[in-house]
């Protein structure tokens, strides 16, 4: 009497608050054929099976492609003997379950329709599979639209794979914190922010041809036990009931899902038998679900194999109950055989209707028919990979990141990093390995001394001696990975990193932030820290995407989809600054096609082995994001050293761009230089020389009448060696500028080869000017114009003023200096002069002979750092959070502005004049950028917004090595940045 009483009491109150409809609404068997070729092939599949057939059908069991044989010859006996209707696939590799899918499939008399788990992507149940993002995490982003972006992508690879139907998404509210089964597999706390999501899950899988499933109906958030060991017991009340677990799975239900799931809970609302599961309740399934909720999709059971349920009935008793309660398709049968005896017996004492199995049936066959069976085709098992590794597929899981990750507290205002040359900067990875994403990403921003503990648990002792070695950093960065999903047993997180990050922030002298990559839960134990971040997950997506934030690259737009504490409630999410930093991303994000673009690997390969060059690095961007960027080959070609991200090469003359020009443009920003004033109103020892009248415009334009270059270290030797007059084998106040190691010139050489440039001859006038002839002694000139400008040493204000700021490391002159030389690539064996191998210190002789810092050659770069400072030249000075130039002095350098010279102001461009010029014939006329003559170059293009960073040393162990021309290596490249992108 108190059970009928509450079933009925429970009804008429869902009824008022509209949440189902009346008990006059169409019964379950008022489903109409959606169209005359449905109703067609269900009725002629209907027809042509035995009653044991049709029965067969309700039936969907568990599959595995990494079990023995006998396992797959079970199945095959199941299929042809019980007719079974469908295969849940768990564990396994894709190919194996795609060729047991079609071996499966070529055994069935009626196609089977094929179902997984796949809540967060293949890889919740395959190996070499793509994961996506957890649900949790899901619910913290911004933006929906990346939730049907996600069912989009898996439905296409469940397609690919040969399945129709997918678990998914998770309806349930989660309430509980201590819940252990579902936790972050939730979207979070709000029924409404649930409820949107699920739906924009459901659709981006039904829209794209897979049956979804929302689960764990009528919600399984409010519990402390997990389903698979325990029958958890829901002591809900009605108003719970309907106002939050199923007003989910209501809008679900209004959006067309086609199946839902019945949970293993028990709910003393409706049943009073202690040990009744709702899976197998008839009140909730045929009465709740089906009747007054009026819900007509397919109904799957939860796993009837889970321990909670299996346990207690003997074989086959479970099935039949599953099914007299309501349910359509039963999950998981443990024992089929057994199973069919039972339904049968049901049917025979009439507690069951024929008529009532027999719609069932037809209901599994209209699935069928909606996900394409009635034309099934095999599994295309060649293009399985191709397939299934869709590019796009990156570029969504990256997005999902980078609008779900919380800046959770930032009391310091730390976040994102400003200054980057006031930082210095340490990162600790708990429960990571060495080498991981996050730290080597931290790395592209900023020079970071990077350190890992790989054992989460790791005693005192070991995080003592970690202490002692981040004393000389102001900034600390402590990440925890490895986390887990088990709130008793603190997520994951050890006694011992918890107290190590409590005595850094005891610290005063250091900013502490500390990143959560796992269960947001977690954070209670954490809410002591100042800076917060709350990464969700630890995979190498979050791990690329947390340093972009912590850097400015992108603004944090994450809030907490649930309240982890009194002080960390559900919507905590602190907005950050976009500071326009070069981003790391996938060349989809921003309208390329990663498969064209892969073709510069075969013309990296083809660099290396044609000996054009022993090794080198590529990067590309488009729209501020590095789309590529890879290093191949060795240094030198006996291959003891790999090219790495680290490895610096000397840049030749794109230090006329990166270090002079950069210069230049400052002071004409700043006002300090006119660029229409000539050489000598800044240079007084001019005024007496042929270069009086030069103005700086046409130095700048190479028109000035300089000649290309003049070999000023052959004045410095004689045919037995050095001259002593010039150099020394040890360093001294007289002799203080090292050539190379062992060689160090005249503290004098510089004046000497700027009384030389004074006294140089000009280039003959052709109709009254001077020709455009590119020229060295150009930027010699540009770089003792700005020094006298200045005040200080070049290198000096571009340290202080431009690379120490953008955070450039290994932008440098003497990179001996700082860089141990194993890091450095070769460049030529100089027989000639120096007489040694060249490694650490600049190839261009001219250069070399003044110590290493010259106007037209000496700076030494990896390709990131070089493409930083590119980025920051294309968006006209603004990068960081700061302003380097006040005025879009670089697009005004940029332009060509002379007939008959294809050059900007110090930039290069182009040859329209050839076939095979330095830039692609498909870029537009507006790219700018240089080459260098060790084997390197930099083009930008302000139109399509692309950097294209090449470098490598050509040079060794000869300058004499043309192939990388010949081969026209570098324009190639070029070309295929332009054919990746997509039209639109």
């Amino acid at each position: 009497m108190l059970k009928d009483f509450r079933i009925r009491l429970l009804l008429v109150f869902l009824a008022f608050t509209g949440l189902i409809i009346s008990s006059s609404a169409p019964k379950d068997k008022d489903i109409r054929p959606s169209s005359a070729a449905e109703q067609s092939w269900v009725d002629s599949v209907f027809t042509s099976l035995t009653p044991d057939q049709r029965l067969g059908q309700l039936f969907m069991v568990a599959a595995y492609s990494n079990k023995d044989r006998k396992h797959a010859q079970y199945l095959e006996f199941l299929i042809k003997n019980y007719n079974i209707g469908g295969l849940m696939f768990l564990q396994g590799g894709p190919r194996r379950q795609a060729l047991l899918t079609n071996r499966y499939q070529s055994t069935a008399q009626v196609p089977l329709l094929i179902a997984m788990d796949a809540e967060w992507g293949l890889d919740m149940r395959l190996d070499s599979s793509m994961h996506f993002a957890k649900q949790m995490t899901l619910g913290a982003m911004d933006d929906d639209q990346y939730v049907y972006q996600m069912g989009r992508e898996i439905a296409l690879k469940l397609k690919t794979l040969g399945v129709h139907v997918s678990f998914s998404p998770v309806m349930d509210v989660n309430s509980n914190p201590s819940n252990p089964v579902i936790g972050n597999r939730s979207f979070g706390e709000s029924k409404e922010d649930v409820a949107k999501l699920g739906v924009a899950y459901v659709r981006g899988l039904q829209d794209h041809g897979v049956i979804a499933v929302a689960k764990h109906f009528p919600g399984h958030g409010d519990t402390d036990t997990d389903s698979h060991v325990a029958l958890p017991v829901i002591n809900t009340d009605m108003a719970r009931l309907s106002s939050v677990d199923l007003y989910p799975f209501q809008k679900s239900f209004e959006a067309g899902v086609m199946g839902v799931m019945v949970a293993h809970l028990y709910m003393p609302l409706f049943d009073t038998l202690r040990t009744q599961s709702t899976t197998l309740s008839r009140n909730l399934v045929t009465g709740l679900l089906k009747e007054k909720m009026n819900y007509k999709g397919l109904v799957f059971t939860d796993a009837l194999n889970m321990k909670s349920v299996s346990n207690l009935y003997k074989a086959g008793e479970l099935d039949a109950l599953a099914l007299m309660a309501g349910n359509d398709v039963l999950l998981f049968s443990e024992d089929v055989p057994m199973a069919v005896q039972k339904i049968k017996e049901m049917v025979a004492a009439n507690r069951i209707s024929q008529e009532d199995i027999d719609y069932r049936v037809r209901k599994i066959l209209r699935a069928k028919f909606w996900a394409g069976l009635n034309r099934y085709q095999p599994v295309d098992v060649a293009r399985l990979t191709e397939n299934l590794n869709r590019p796009l597929s990156r570029a969504v899981q990256q997005s999902i990141y980078e609008h779900a990750i919380t800046v959770v507290k930032n009391q310091d205002d730390l976040l994102p990093f400003h200054r980057l040359d006031t930082l210095r900067m340490a990162s600790i990875a708990i429960g990571a390995p060495v080498g991981n994403v996050l730290g080597q990403t931290m790395g592209n921003y900023l020079p970071c001394a990077t350190y890992a503990v790989p054992n989460r648990y790791a005693p005192d002792s070991t995080f003592d001696r970690l202490v002692s070695r981040l004393a000389p950093y102001n900034t600390v960065v402590v990440s925890l990975h490895s986390m887990n999903n088990t709130p008793t047993h603190s997520y994951g997180l050890g006694e011992g990193a918890l107290r190590f990050i409590q005595r850094l922030q005891a610290n005063p002298k250091q900013k502490v932030v500390v990143v959560a990559m796992g269960n947001a839960y977690a954070l209670k134990y954490l809410e002591s820290a100042r800076t917060l971040v709350c990464g969700y997950e630890d995979n190498a997506a979050s791990q690329l995407v947390v340093p972009q934030i912590l850097f400015g690259a992108l603004p944090a737009k994450g809030q907490l989809p649930v309240t982890v504490s009194e002080n960390l409630k559900a919507g905590t999410g602190l907005p950050t600054p976009d500071f326009r930093r070069l981003r790391y991303g996938t060349p989809e994000s921003v309208g390329m096609d990663s498969r064209i673009l892969a073709q510069i690997d075969n013309i990296a390969l083809e660099t290396v082995a044609y000996a054009a060059s022993p090794g080198g690095q590529i990067l590309v961007a488009k729209d501020g994001v590095v789309v590529y960027e890879k290093s191949y080959g060795y240094t030198t070609y006996d291959k003891a050293n790999p090219v790495t991200s680290s490895t610096l090469y000397d840049i030749a003359s794109v230090t006329k761009v990166a270090g002079t020009l950069q210069a230049i443009m400052y002071l004409k920003d700043q006002g300090k230089l006119n660029l229409d004033a000539k050489l000598s109103d800044y240079l007084p020892e001019l005024k007496n020389s042929n270069k009086k009248d030069m103005v700086v415009r046409d130095v700048l334009l190479h028109q000035a009448g300089l000649k290309p270059g003049i070999p000023f270290w052959e004045r410095t030797v004689t045919k037995t060696g050095l001259k002593p007059t010039f150099y020394a084998s040890t360093r001294t106040d007289a002799f203080p500028r090292e050539v190379v190691p062992g060689t160090y010139s005249t503290k004098s050489a510089e004046d000497s080869m700027w009384v030389w440039t004074v006294r140089s001859g000009l280039l003959p006038k052709v109709k009254g000017k001077y020709p455009a002839e590119y020229s060295d002694l150009s930027f010699i000139v540009l770089k003792r114009l700005s020094e006298k400008l200045l005040g200080q040493p070049i290198e000096k204000f571009l340290q202080e003023n431009i690379y120490g700021p953008l955070g450039l490391a290994t932008m440098t002159y003497h990179p001996l200096d700082k860089f141990p030389k194993s890091c450095i690539a070769p460049t030529e064996n100089d027989t000639y002069y120096r007489h040694t191998l060249v490694q650490g210190t600049v190839h261009d002789q001219a250069a070399a002979m003044i110590g290493g810092v010259s106007g037209h050659a000496g700076l030494f770069s990896n390709a990131n750092d070089l493409a930083i400072l590119m980025q920051m030249n294309l968006q006209n000075g603004r990068y960081g959070g700061q302003r380097y130039f006040q005025s879009p002095v670089v697009a005004e350098f940029a332009r060509s502005t002379e007939a008959g010279n294809r050059r900007g102001l110090g930039w290069d461009h182009g040859d329209p004049s050839k076939p095979e010029g330095p830039t692609s014939n498909l870029s537009p006329a507006s790219t700018f950028g240089h080459t260098g003559f060790t084997g390197t170059c930099v083009w930008m293009d302000p139109e399509n917004k692309i950097v294209y960073i090449f470098l490598s040393n050509r040079v060794y162990p000869d300058a004499g090595n043309n192939k990388l021309r010949q081969l026209n290596i570098r324009t190639r490249i070029h070309d295929v940045i332009y054919k990746s992108l997509q039209k639109t």
